[in-house]
């Protein structure tokens, strides 16, 4: 039950800040739409990989 919290704190804030910046007709502070999804998987997907590759060469 944890995750989903911070799931919804993550979602509300980047809501609050995609608002906020709305208001002041500033740009919005993220990549292109799947550009930026890509990006966020891609970090997540190279993360998970070493958590999986590191204990064959002695690191993690």
């Amino acid at each position: 039950m944890a995750k989903m919290k911070e799931v919804f704190l993550a979602l509300g804030s980047g809501l609050f800040v995609g608002f906020i910046f709305a208001l002041l007709r500033l740009p919005i502070p993220a990549p292109p739409a799947l550009a930026g999804i890509m990006g966020i998987v891609g970090i997540f997907l190279g993360y998970r990989l070493y958590m999986w590759v590191a204990p064959f060469f002695g690191g993690g």
